[in-house]
């Protein structure tokens, strides 16, 4: 086992007491503070009362000023630990009714001596040997031997000692029995009641060709108990001593079962009560090692709490029986299993008292003997299991309390709990491990389908297979009765099963056993059945919203509540395992829990869907205006609980996340007839889409946009969508036959008569005639909306129109006049802070720099352009700008330089999807082939 770290405090009572301040000894100074401290560290982390302490120091004697004593001695103990260890890696707290030393177990050396030998039981002999010597070895002498009073350290001995016989027992087992004899000799006499280390004594001397010395001393251990004790050596001395005296094969072979096993005591009960293991466990290796290593390293003198916690039917039950009956042979005094109904469909839960009526029936208790009394059953639960090292598996689990009360007592007992809820108060009070279980991996969910169907249909039919554990979504439950319906009836073959499952109204009612009352929706009503009022309506709202996953702000606006509630309700469900938060903020539905969601949402909910998409309309608004300026004329930034990033790579940060979502909820509003905030929501979410160039998405929801636009009448909407489509296109160099579109969104601006919509229109307009090759014609639109725009005071209009002037003057070969255009676009941009634009038209200024033959402003500028496009996440313009600075940088003969700005510009482009990545690839190719 490896140590930890050596900084900080240490802490040992294996020898004189003793405290390490990062390696370095302590000078503890009196007797009396010794004693304290070592009372203090020997119950670790647990309040030492001020009159034990008192009586411990003072025996029957204490003086009238003891308590004062007591006081002094902590204050000194405090002082000297604090300037020790500034870092505070120990603590003494004053904690009524006494005080109590806080601090990491692993910095005390009797709790690691007991964490290595509990490591060493079920290793290999070599590893056994070596981790027991390794716990020996923190023995520095006896036990706080400068300690005044008696301290209570029988235990310590006796953990000294069980190490000791069961490193015998691996040297032993490794052949090492003549080496081993006199140091056997010595223990027996100094120890010469221990029947164990009379037993290996005499295994050593048998072993080392001694069988009458091996003899000799089961005689002599034989005439001193009946002498001294009134009693016979125990059955397992016994029966070795008659394998000595028959020559038993066995006993020269180490390693091999040395003894009978000893029957339990009559009237003592060993229970097993876990239910049958299914058989094909499939999965959850990284969850059985969790289990195995909490179990190897558990403290075998307290009880040890695991809570197996998920989601309705994610496999928590079978992970714990199943793991259960793999360790059972580590809990010899028995197994006991309790389903505790805490969310069972058709059963009221158990209540403690009936699940310990049962437990003590188990162990042996007559019927007649059991106490009426909930604390006298405690009691004697306790009592029966005080010495005992047992398995305890609560099944499905509800209450903490309840849990409380079923804790068996020390002895390394290991309590295994199943719940749909974290239970995190048990991690509070009672030091309990958590385990969430997640669903089962793809190869895992094809493997179980395999086994429960008992052939390989992944092999006859794997694409179906594969597409038939996606819509059971990785959920256990849901894979086994998929395919235990194949089993029903074989005449399915897997692709109708996925036919069926594709449904999504009817992908509950498939996964449903109605003969066996075995199903998903069933599991998951238990759990909704549950919930109070205000978390039931939570839920609902989760399932109406639409995309992958759902936030605080959603919940906020959907149930018209703060966004404190709304954080604290979904907590809550999280704790019930209903939504799971996978980022801070972020709760997402597993996606048969949506479907159950749905089917529950009452008719009055219907609404929340427009309050839904009001909320994400003042969001894009808030986050569209941050990347750059707007002036379409749409305003919704009066909400009060739309998120609010506070910078354009926020803002974009926050579309990047919510994409998905704003993707369903224009899908979803279109189905329910919101027209009137669908063409809206396409609208605003246009700047995201130029600034990134999703331009295959964009076009899957624009059509919505438009037609929503048209179906309401609203010719602003018509003219705003026309005009986000042909802003798209042009951005992914897709123009062509889109004159239609922007001469139809012209002659809306001409009806509106709006200035601002006719320079935005005549721009179009013009780009599309120049994408039709009628240059001439374009540059007429174009003066005209520069012109428009100036009369009008629009000088963000005006720049756009004067940087796509430049380029149709660039296209004409007027170059001079482009530039003198391009220049302009620049300075408004960077007047009104349109950081983005600023870099379009930055680059847009080198590359006609550098064909008027001005190199270095072209680099300069080029340069300039790329290091603004990373700094402000534009991948486009990134891309742009390393174009024109590799053809550049080819010109001034720079070619191995020039080759590496094209070849990222390509990488950008291509990851981008943009049509510009073939004149990159070309220009690249070119420049290759001379070199």
């Amino acid at each position: 086992m490896a140590d930890r770290s050596r900084s900080g405090l240490e802490f040992g009572v294996l020898g004189p007491l003793q405290v390490l301040a990062d390696g370095r000894q302590l000078v503890i100074g009196r007797k009396g503070m010794r004693g304290l401290l070592a009372m203090l560290v020997l119950d670790a982390n647990r309040v030492v009362p001020i009159d034990e302490i008192v009586d411990s120091l003072w025996a029957d004697e204490p003086p009238a000023t003891a308590r004062t004593i007591v006081h002094g001695y902590v204050s000194r103990l405090r002082r000297m630990l604090d300037e020790a260890d500034p870092a505070a890696s120990a603590r003494i707290l004053t904690t009524p009714p006494g005080y109590q030393l806080s601090v990491d177990p692993w910095r005390l050396d009797f709790h690691r001596a007991r964490q290595l030998v509990s490591s060493a039981r079920g290793k290999p002999a070599p590893i056994r040997a070596q981790l027991l010597r390794e716990s020996l070895g923190l023995w520095r002498g006896q036990v706080l031997v400068d300690v005044p009073g008696d301290p209570v350290t029988t235990d310590l001995e006796e953990l000294r000692l069980a190490a000791v016989e069961e490193r015998i027992e691996a040297e032993l087992e490794l052949g090492r029995h003549l080496e081993l004899v006199g140091e056997l000799r010595q223990l027996v006499t100094e120890y010469p009641f221990r029947e164990r280390l009379v037993g290996h004594m005499m295994r050593a001397l048998y072993r080392s060709g001694q069988r009458a010395d091996a003899l000799e001393a089961y005689q002599r251990f034989h005439r001193r108990v009946v002498d001294e004790l009134g009693i016979d050596p125990g059955p397992g001395l016994r029966v070795l001593h008659e394998q000595v005296l028959r020559d038993d094969p066995a006993l020269s072979s180490p390693g091999l079962a040395e003894a009978a096993p000893v029957p339990p005591r009559p009237g003592v009960v060993v229970p097993a009560q876990l239910p049958a293991a299914a058989s094909g466990f499939i999965g959850r290796d990284e969850e059985l090692a969790w289990l195995d290593r909490l179990c190897d390293v558990r403290d075998l003198t307290a009880t040890t709490i695991a809570v197996v916690n998920g989601a309705p039917g994610i496999g928590k039950s079978e992970l714990a029986v199943t793991w259960g009956h793999r360790r059972a042979e580590q809990f010899p005094d028995g197994l006991l299993f309790a389903s505790l109904n805490g969310f069972a469909p058709d059963r009221e839960p158990l209540e403690p008292a009936e699940v310990l009526a049962r437990f003590l029936l188990a162990l042996g208790v007559p019927a007649d003997g059991l106490p009426h009394g909930l604390d006298d059953r405690v009691g004697l639960y306790r009592s029966v299991l005080a010495k005992r090292r047992v398995l305890v598996v609560l099944d499905d689990a509800w209450d903490p309390e309840h849990i409380r009360l079923l804790l068996p007592p020390g002895a390394g007992s290991v309590v295994l709990v199943t719940s749909r809820r974290r239970l995190e108060s048990l991690v509070v009070s009672n030091s309990a491990r958590m385990l969430t279980l997640d669903t089962l991996s793809e190869e895992e969910s094809v493997r179980l389908v395999d086994e429960v169907v008992g052939k390989p249909l992944s092999e006859q039919e794997p694409v179906a297979v594969r597409m038939l554990v996606e819509l059971c979504g990785n959920l256990p439950l849901a894979l086994r009765i998929a395919a235990a319906k194949l089993v029903f009836s074989p005449e399915w073959t897997v692709e109708d099963l996925v036919a069926q499952l594709s449904d999504d109204d009817a992908r509950l009612r498939t996964l449903d056993l109605a003969d066996s009352g075995v199903g998903v929706g069933r599991a998951l009503a238990v759990s909704y059945r549950n919930l109070p009022p205000e978390l039931a309506e939570t839920f609902r709202a989760a399932g109406l919203v639409p995309g992958r996953w759902v936030s605080p702000h959603a919940i906020a606006a959907v149930c018209d509540i703060d966004l404190g509630t709304a954080v604290a309700r979904l907590a809550d469900l999280a704790d019930a395992h209903l939504v799971v938060e996978q980022w801070r903020g972020g709760f997402v539905l597993h996606d048969l829990v949506r479907l159950y969601a749905r089917e529950v949402v009452e008719d009055r909910e219907h609404g929340a869907l427009r309050r839904l998409i009001a909320h994400y309309l003042a969001a894009c608004d808030h986050a569209r205006r941050l990347i750059r300026p707007v002036s379409d004329g749409l305003d919704f930034t009066d909400s009060t609980t739309a998120p609010r990033p506070a910078t354009s790579a926020q803002a974009l940060s926050w579309f990047d996340k919510e994409w998905p979502n704003l993707i369903a909820l224009v899908h979803a509003g279109a189905e329910a007839g919101l027209h009137d905030q669908v063409w809206q929501l396409v609208r605003l979410v246009h700047t995201y889409c130029v600034a990134r160039l999703v331009c295959r998405e964009w076009r899957g929801i624009a059509e919505f946009g438009l037609a929503s636009a048209r179906i309401t009448g609203n010719r602003l909407g018509e003219l705003l969508v026309l005009h986000a489509m042909h802003d798209i296109n042009n951005r992914a160099g897709a123009l062509h036959g889109t004159l239609d579109h922007a001469e139809a969104a012209h002659r809306i601006a001409v009806e509106l008569g709006d200035p601002r919509y006719l320079v935005m229109t005549l721009d179009q307009l013009a780009i599309a005639l120049l994408a039709d090759g009628r240059a001439e014609e374009a540059l007429v639109h174009h003066r005209e909306a520069v012109e428009l725009a100036r009369r009008d005071g629009d000088a963000l209009h005006e720049a756009t129109v004067l940087n796509n002037l430049a380029q149709v003057e660039q296209r004409l070969g007027l170059r001079e006049a482009a530039a003198r255009h391009q220049f302009l676009a620049v300075e408004i941009y960077h007047r009104n802070g349109d950081e983005r634009a600023y870099v379009v038209a930055v680059n847009n200024l080198a590359e006609l720099y550098a064909e008027l033959g001005l190199l270095p402003e072209a680099e300069e500028h080029a340069r300039q352009g790329v290091e603004l496009a990373r700094g402000g996440s534009m991948q486009f313009e990134e891309a742009f700008g390393r174009e024109v600075l590799g053809t550049v940088l080819a010109k001034r003969g720079e070619r191995v330089a020039a080759q590496a700005e094209l070849a990222e510009s390509l990488r950008l482009f291509e990851r981008l999807g943009s049509t510009r990545s073939m004149f990159v690839r070309t220009a690249l190719e070119a420049l290759t082939s001379e070199v």
